[in-house]
């Protein structure tokens, strides 16, 4: 195989490869389902950080109760 074969070979599987990774968006995917993951644990960790207080209350009045 001569250099200028070789080189239209391997210019012709970049331009396919270009294409490729131009129209791939399972990393956007990804980055998104990422985002919502977050979103969601940081309101969790809110709700349990406010719940926390209330409920060591109701806790302690039932301790004190016995």
């Amino acid at each position: 195989m001569s250099k200028k074969a070789k080189r239209s070979s391997l210019g012709s599987t970049l331009a396919v490869l270009r294409a490729r990774m131009a129209t791939d968006e399972h990393g956007a995917t990804a980055i998104e389902y990422a985002l919502v993951a977050s979103g969601i644990g940081a309101a969790v960790a809110a709700t349990v950080w406010s719940l926390g207080t209330t409920t060591n209350a109701f806790y302690a009045s039932l301790a004190n109760m016995f």
